[in-house]
C-alpha cells in the first residue's frame, strides 16, 4: 500500500537578494515540518488538477512509467484565496471575518482531498506508492518549473485537454512547462490517454500521405510522366 502524506509547498516572491537555495525562484518552505529528497532518477512526478486529463495522465504513467521501485509524486497547484464567495457575489478576503475565510478554504481543502483521492485511489490499486505535493500559486506553469530544480525532477507527466492544446500552438500550460523545463527533465504530454508527440505525428503523417495522394490523381488526370521528389522536414519523419 502506498504512502498518503501530503506536502504542502508555499511560494514566495523571489527576492533577486535571497541566495538560490532559500527561494529557488519562487518555491518556497515545505510546511509540513520535513524536507523531501530530490528524485533519485525512477521517480516519476505527475501534474494533477480537477479535470479528466488529469486521470489519463496518471493512467499513461502508471501503464508505460512506473517500475515497483519507483515512487509517484502528484503535483497539485491551486490557486491563492483573494476573494470569498457570498450571497452578494466575490467579495475580497480583506472585506469578510476571518472565520468567513476559513470556511472556505476549509471547503476548498476538502474538494481537493476528494480529487486527489481518486488519484491516489488509482495509484494503490496498481501497487505504486504515491505522495502528493501541494503549491499554493496563481501561476501553474511557473509553479511546476520552480518545483523541477527543487527536487530534481527528471521525469514530469503532463495532462492536457484537445481543445487546450489547439486554441494556441504552443500556448497551454502543458506546452508552457515542456517547452521551458531544463534538459534534464523529460517533460510527456498526455492528451486523451497518449503522447501528444504521438497524436502530432500520426495526424501529420495522415495529412502528407493524403497530399501525395492528390498529387498522383492529379499528375494522372493530366497524363503528365515524370519523376516527382517530395520533400519533408526532419519534423515530418
Amino acid at each position: 500500500m502506498g504512502s498518503n502524506s501530503v506536502w504542502e509547498i508555499e511560494e514566495e516572491v523571489a527576492n533577486s537578494s535571497s541566495s538560490h537555495n532559500n527561494n529557488n525562484g519562487g518555491i518556497g518552505s515545505y510546511m509540513n515540518g520535513g524536507s523531501l529528497s530530490s528524485s533519485n532518477g525512477e521517480d516519476v512526478y505527475v501534474a494533477v488538477g480537477k479535470k479528466k486529463s488529469s486521470m489519463d495522465a496518471l493512467s499513461w504513467a502508471l501503464k508505460h512509467l512506473v517500475k515497483p521501485s519507483s515512487f509517484v509524486y502528484l503535483v497539485h497547484v491551486f490557486p491563492e484565496v483573494h476573494h470569498v464567495p457570498t450571497p452578494l457575489g466575490l467579495v475580497p478576503k480583506s472585506h469578510v471575518s476571518a472565520q468567513q475565510v476559513e470556511t472556505y478554504m476549509g471547503q476548498q481543502r476538502i474538494k481537493r482531498r476528494e480529487m486527489l483521492q481518486k488519484l491516489m485511489d488509482l495509484c494503490h490499486s496498481s501497487q505504486v506508492q504515491v505522495d502528493t505535493l501541494l503549491i499554493e500559486s496563481d501561476s501553474i506553469a511557473k509553479a511546476v518549473l520552480d518545483l523541477i530544480p527543487v527536487l530534481n525532477i527528471k521525469r514530469l507527466i503532463v495532462g492536457a485537454s484537445k481543445s487546450n492544446l489547439r486554441k494556441l500552438k504552443g500556448s497551454s500550460k502543458a506546452e508552457q512547462i515542456q517547452k521551458s523545463a531544463p534538459q534534464y527533465c523529460e517533460v510527456t504530454i498526455i492528451c486523451d490517454g497518449k503522447q501528444v508527440n504521438d497524436i502530432d505525428h500520426k495526424e501529420k503523417s495522415s495529412s502528407n500521405s493524403k497530399n501525395v495522394s492528390e498529387k498522383h490523381e492529379k499528375d494522372g488526370r493530366k497524363q503528365v510522366i515524370k519523376s516527382s521528389c517530395y520533400c519533408f522536414s526532419k519534423k515530418f519523419l
